[in-house]
């Protein structure tokens, strides 16, 4: 799509293209009144991971920028295929959506040549359920709701006293410890999400996790056995600026459910967050997983909003 010259496109490039992706939903958020269809940065930077470790960014991510060179707006078109974008609130609905599913589609075109069967799915998009103009774009250009992918995002305070976890016996509750942890880490990863996509992370590819901006090892938050294992965890994310925390992935592995340590991390978790400023924390999950909800209803989070998933 033509933009003429209010507005220039080009592939991510490097770090820096993700640090001002990172301020533009900070800023985003902030003008227009911490408005929670902006994605939070701790979305971005798993996201950004998921790339880095699958697929390419340089391909996967457009970004738009003003006449004045400030980014104003990006897209990533992920796996399954998964198209999102992101527009600074002054300057959505004036071509950049356009564009952003224009691009996701001539890529995803060529990637279904490429690789038929891995890409040949429908493409994914989402919405907050009160984002009506977005809801409104995607149900025109061809997008179907698909409710049994709806997901919740839930939302606490941190504010005042936070509840109580039990440690069980023989186990430690902490940030991750560093380098050295990373095989134990990862492999807890890896089995709670298998077979997903999501959980294909080797040990190097999480250590590079840790070197992205926003990751604090502090904030990757884990249930430790005294022989080492990784039982439970949470990575926790800061945006500062609207001192709101995000809680993202949040796993146990199968044989060490229903033993609280999954709420330990949880509520650690917010402890951390709290000593650092934040003010309140959120989580998302589908909207279908029952048993996730209530634990979540348990450590006072309460319903926010809907994500809704459309697919063409």
């Amino acid at each position: 799509m033509n933009l003429g010259h209010e507005f220039s496109a080009r592939p991510f490039a490097d770090e820096d293209d993700l640090l001002q992706m990172r301020a533009l939903l900070m800023q985003g958020r902030a003008l227009a009144g911490n408005d929670s269809r902006f994605a939070h940065v701790g979305l971005l930077a798993w996201d950004f991971f998921m790339i880095l470790c699958h697929l390419d960014p340089m391909r996967h991510i457009r970004l738009w920028h003003d006449g004045g060179g400030r980014l104003v707006g990006y897209a990533v078109l992920g796996e399954d295929p998964l198209l999102d974008w992101q527009v600074l609130p002054e300057y959505r609905w004036r071509g950049i959506e356009d564009a952003a599913l224009a691009w996701a589609e001539a890529c995803l075109a060529g990637l279904r040549r490429e690789e038929p069967e891995r890409w040949g799915g429908p493409l994914g998009c989402g919405a907050r359920q009160d984002d009506g103009r977005r809801i409104d774009f995607l149900e025109g250009h061809g997008f179907g709701y698909r409710g049994e992918s709806a997901e919740v995002d839930m939302i606490r305070s941190l504010e005042g006293p936070l509840p109580e976890a039990i440690v069980p016996a023989g186990w430690e509750v902490r940030g991750l410890a560093g380098v050295e942890e990373v095989p134990a880490r990862a492999a807890a990863h890896r089995e709670v999400w298998h077979p997903w996509t999501v959980g294909d992370v080797t040990d190097a590819q999480y250590r590079t996790l840790m070197d992205l901006p926003g990751y604090d090892r502090e904030f990757d938050v884990v249930a430790v056995a005294s022989s080492g294992a990784v039982a439970a965890y949470v990575n926790c994310w800061l945006d500062p600026l609207n001192r709101i925390g995000d809680f993202g992935p949040v796993g146990a592995r199968p044989a060490f459910r229903r033993q609280g340590l999954t709420r330990a991390v949880l509520v650690e978790g917010m402890r951390r967050l709290q000593a650092a400023g934040m003010d309140r924390v959120c989580v998302s999950t589908r909207l279908a997983n029952t048993a996730t909800r209530s634990l979540y209803d348990s450590v006072g989070f309460a319903e926010a909003n809907r994500y809704l998933a459309f697919v063409r």
